[in-house]
């Protein structure tokens, strides 16, 4: 019996040890002094948003070296990209993002591997037959040097409001679409062949089939996707791709995240952590949270 006790000792010392090193390592990556559980949300970095703005979206570069997010005015009238750096061992003052325009921008997203950068945008397009609206756009990176960004062209979507993209691995670009004054928000997908997107197909989730969906993320591996559906206000869905390719095990993520309505989901690059953007719709306090998401996507992939 002795024997038994201290080898379940050694095995829960290994574990508590393993545990403080993995909040640890979390802390110096997001460089805070927190890290959040798998039940409670916490904020992220609300010091960079000014007293008379609202934050909408936060992400992270692949490499962690990075965070972007969007700040807009309280009357969604102006929609501006920042950036933060990691120099030293410290964040960097914010500045805006490389890809910002003098026009409104939002919706950014990387591929995994950190060569594609999309994001939405209000800038003129200039090509006849384009509604004047929120378009996709494309950067890539080569040689450590981001290109000039790029309208990503879907033919069937050219006169409709596109926005939020979010890509595979195996180049399927998920975004909503709505008609241009917002009406008729849902999720499509489009497939890009020889470099090109082919016209976009609407995402079928079988119990939000007939509600409004927004702000989608893909996993890399198109196993999962976390959507906001539309309703008295934003809740987080989550749903699970099938070996048949159909969307499964889907579900409401829990009160503690959908409690004042939310959008802009993101999972960062390591699997670990749900951000999100939440608050009050009235009073406009939202804010970015994050919290430990690991183990809701293990227990639920196939």
């Amino acid at each position: 019996m002795k024997q038994i006790l201290s080898i379940l000792l050694i095995i829960t010392t290994a574990l508590s040890c393993k545990n403080s090193n993995s909040i640890e390592n979390h802390k110096v990556r997001f460089l805070v002094d927190q890290i959040p559980d798998t039940t409670t949300p916490i904020v992220f970095k609300q010091d960079l948003v000014p007293n008379d703005k609202i934050i909408h979206r936060g992400v992270f570069s692949p490499n962690f070296e990075e965070y972007y997010y969007t700040i807009s005015d309280k009357n969604f009238k102006q929609f501006t990209i920042y950036s933060i750096q990691k120099i030293n061992g410290k964040w960097a003052i914010p500045k805006k993002a490389f890809f910002n325009s003098d026009y409104n921008d939002h919706g950014m997203s990387f591929s995994s591997d950190g060569k594609s950068l999309y994001f939405s945008s209000t800038r003129p397009v200039n090509i006849e037959g384009v509604a004047s609206t929120w378009h996709i756009w494309k950067s890539e990176k080569k040689d450590n040097v981001w290109s000039t960004p790029e309208y990503v062209d879907i033919p069937n979507l050219r006169d409709k409001l596109a926005s939020h993209p979010s890509i595979t691995d195996s180049g399927v670009l998920y975004f909503h679409v709505s008609n241009s004054d917002y009406s008729e928000m849902d999720i499509y997908l489009s497939k890009a062949v020889n470099g090109k997107f082919q016209n976009a197909q609407k995402l079928i989730v079988p119990q939000y089939a007939k509600v409004g969906k927004c702000t989608p993320y893909i996993s890399p591996k198109e196993d999962y996707i976390i959507f906001a559906s539309i309703g008295n206000q934003l809740d987080l869905i989550i749903s699970f791709m099938d070996k048949n390719g159909k969307w499964t095990h889907t579900k409401k993520l829990s009160e503690k995240i959908n409690n004042l309505g939310q959008g802009n989901p993101y999972i960062t690059p390591d699997n670990k952590f749900l951000f999100y953007a939440t608050g009050d719709h009235i009073e406009k306090n939202w804010s970015v949270k994050w919290v430990n998401i690991a183990s809701e996507l293990k227990k639920n992939q196939n």
